[in-house]
């Protein structure tokens, strides 16, 4: 184990990984919950779609582990269910299959382009300003997700956002979570964010908000989601803007998590090259299709993993422990939706908080650099959406290149980047 995974050569040891690994899967289990809802909102079985968003998470981060030995999991996007079951087929009307098929087809296209190494050119080529924002920017779109399900952040009709209600049990647990995780982190207690949800959980069972279903249960049937993508259906409607969506949209997000959580993890080159990214972009793109054949939407690589890294985790082995984790989860169903949303939230917000460390590397000196990557990171949580936080980087830092007259300073890859963006972003997808 040592050796495949290279404990050793990384500062790490078995128990560590491990303990990252549950770190990562308790701050991404609420997928669970959500995809499987969101599958079924589209007219997919929810048993089914239970069954399937575990498989294809666990294989994902299986593939991640074995492929490219890094601290990633993998499982159905968030952002990109919300778009294939509300926009394309609540709002298109496509049918679920045909949708599928699309997912499939988009990720098909990367694992070709990922083996001609065309997606590994361009995300090396991608400015280390850039890097550095879109990882600030995955912290704050994390921190925004998290503190909203600490109930921090309301909705408000007038101004979007409001500071939530203190009065709320549940508000007041996810404070004092927050608080403990971020003293045992401080104090360099080994696993402080696993203990810290599990005791925020805990807290939460005098007053009726953490609830125990409990242990076991026998996994529903995958037969009503298995191997029911058309392909041929997708191709035939002429899907390719469907495709397209799916396919930026995985793009840029993967681009993203594997830039911040590489970077936060010390896994990052000198020059701001991620190394073995080949094989990590195989991983994802392969878990993409598994995911289509499963029955779920695209499986991409998820941000949470940074919850791991921050607790040690350094290779593989701590993906390979999430994907034990999910494949137990297919039978202890009960015992892991028990771990409410206001326990795992604050792990979110901590996260956030150490990941805007790397805008102290931009050069401030320089505004074509520090600006489009604080434009990227601004972007993301307030469009709720890393995929525009990156395009609006991208475009926002080629232009002011241009028009500081150091046109020739931009690479062939962030044109490409932001001329797909501001199309995408005219077309309204």
């Amino acid at each position: 184990m040592d050796r495949f995974f290279s404990l050793s050569a990384r500062g790490t040891t078995p128990r560590t990984e491990i303990m990252a690994g549950l770190a990562t899967f308790l701050t991404m289990a609420y997928i669970v919950v959500v995809n499987p809802g969101m599958m079924a909102a589209a007219g997919l079985d929810h048993g089914a779609a239970f069954v399937a968003t575990c498989l294809a998470a666990a294989i994902g981060s299986a593939l991640m582990a074995f492929l490219a030995n890094y601290p990633i999991a993998l499982a159905p996007g968030m952002g990109l269910n919300a778009y294939f079951a509300f926009a394309v087929v609540g709002g298109m009307g496509v049918p679920w299959q045909v949708a599928l098929g699309a997912v499939f087809l988009s990720g098909l296209i990367f694992f070709v382009v990922s083996l001609a190494g065309f997606r590994e050119w361009l995300i090396n080529s991608i400015p280390f300003s850039l890097k550095l924002g879109i990882a600030a920017g995955i912290g704050l779109f994390l921190g925004f997700i998290g503190l909203r399900g600490m109930g921090l952040v309301a909705d408000n009709p007038a101004t979007l956002v409001q500071l939530g209600s203190l009065h709320e049990t549940s508000t007041l647990l996810s404070c004092i979570g927050f608080v403990l995780i971020a003293g045992l982190v401080a104090r360099g207690v080994t696993g402080g964010i696993v203990i810290g949800i599990i005791v925020t959980a805990l807290l939460g069972v005098p007053f009726g908000l953490t609830t125990y279903h409990g242990i076991v249960s026998l996994p529903p049937s995958l037969a009503a989601t298995f191997m029911q993508m058309d392909i041929a259906g997708a191709v035939s409607l002429g899907l390719l803007g469907i495709v397209f969506t799916f396919f930026m949209v995985d793009l840029l997000d993967n681009a993203g998590t594997l830039i911040a959580t590489t970077h936060r993890a010390g896994l990052m080159e000198k020059d701001g090259s991620v190394p073995r990214l080949g094989r990590a972009l195989m991983a994802d793109s392969g878990g993409a299709m598994i995911g289509a054949v499963l029955g779920t939407s695209t499986t991409v690589s998820y941000i949470e993993s940074a919850a791991g890294v921050q607790a040690g985790g350094r290779t593989g082995l701590t993906a390979l422990t999430v994907a034990v984790l999910f494949l137990l989860t297919l039978f202890l169903a009960p015992l892991a939706t028990s771990i409410p949303g206001f326990a795992t939230a604050p792990a979110l917000v901590l996260v956030a908080c150490l990941m805007m460390q790397g805008l102290r590397d931009l050069a401030w000196d320089d505004t074509t650099e520090y600006l489009p990557a604080v434009v990227t990171a601004i972007s993301m949580p307030f469009s709720f959406s890393i995929a525009t936080g990156i395009g609006l980087g991208f475009i926002t830092y080629a232009l002011v290149k241009v028009v500081a007259g150091r046109a020739g300073e931009v690479h062939g890859a962030v044109w490409l980047i932001a001329a797909l963006s501001a199309i995408k972003f005219y077309l309204g997808a």
